[in-house]
């Protein structure tokens, strides 16, 4: 598992906007940049939208005033679901949503989980981490159904 003081590894993301779609690599999001980047298991499930990203959302002026450059949300989903539930959660180009369809990113930090028992397959564990220039700064993950570490709150506690 990636830890911190790692690179980030290069993969491709997905990502929905006003715009519509365009294609991000690890580079293009995270370099030159702090990044404040949180991990779903999944869009539009129960405490993903009803209390994780809505935690980052609520306190997205406070990151930025932490120095925070942008503020990105990543699950295993495709980049079609990560726009509608963008939409849903009212965050279209305020949370840059990194679609990882196939969960080349979950896998390649070595922060993937299998939950197949639920029907879902390949997943991304919830976790949250700062991120900066591509370096992981900070990595907070949580145990397997947690929702404590991964929170905004929690981060900006961290961030000082």
């Amino acid at each position: 598992m990636i830890k911190v003081g790692d690179r980030l590894p290069d993969v491709q993301f997905n990502v929905p906007g006003s715009e519509g779609m365009k294609q991000m690599r690890t580079g293009d999001v995270f370099a030159g940049k702090t990044v404040a980047l949180f991990a779903v298991p999944g869009a539009f499930t129960p405490t993903c939208s009803a209390r994780h990203l809505p935690s980052f959302r609520e306190h997205l002026a406070e990151f930025k005033a932490k120095g925070i450059d942008t503020v990105a949300c990543t699950a295993v989903n495709d980049h079609f679901v990560m726009g509608a539930w963008a939409k849903d959660q009212n965050v279209v180009d305020q949370i840059l949503m990194l679609s990882d369809g196939s969960a080349d990113f979950a896998k390649a930090t070595g922060l993937d989980a299998d939950f197949s028992k639920f029907g879902m397959g390949a997943r991304s564990k919830r976790y949250s981490m700062i991120v900066k220039d591509g370096v992981v700064s900070q990595l907070h993950v949580e145990e397997a159904g947690e929702y404590k570490v991964s929170s905004a709150e929690y981060l900006l506690a961290q961030l000082g």
